[in-house]
């Protein structure tokens, strides 16, 4: 059971990327999922949250208006669109999972099946 996230890289501040993050050994529509990040020398952010059925999202505000989840439950996969993307977002991106369907807790704590997270750098 594990969750994989991918399609961080290198970019320019302003400049844009979208993360994927995949399901394996789980049915991911079952779930609400979450995207967190870690700076080095920082503690785990949570940035973004979508419900099971995609009909709930919750964002930070440091990302707000620039960031979108969006989830595809038939490819069993969940989306962070980043624009306008700012040095400060420069982190290690995991996606994890909430205890149900329903998006009622944003604390990392809550939420497992974490994976291998994906580098985003942005430069200045």
């Amino acid at each position: 059971v594990q969750l994989q996230a991918c399609g961080g890289g290198l970019v320019q501040a302003g400049g844009s990327l979208r993360l994927s993050c995949a399901a394996s050994g789980f049915t991911l529509a079952q779930y609400a999922i979450g995207w967190f990040r870690q700076a080095p020398g920082k503690e785990r952010e949570g940035v973004s949250f979508i419900s099971s059925s995609g009909g709930d999202t919750y964002y930070a505000d440091s990302v707000k208006g620039r960031f979108t989840v969006s989830r595809d439950n038939a490819k069993n996969t969940v989306f962070l669109q980043m624009n306008s993307l700012k040095p400060e977002d420069t982190a290690v991106y995991h996606c994890a999972r909430g205890p149900g369907g329903l998006l009622i807790t944003t604390h990392p704590a809550d939420f497992g099946a974490w994976g291998q997270g994906t580098l985003v750098t942005v430069s200045s």
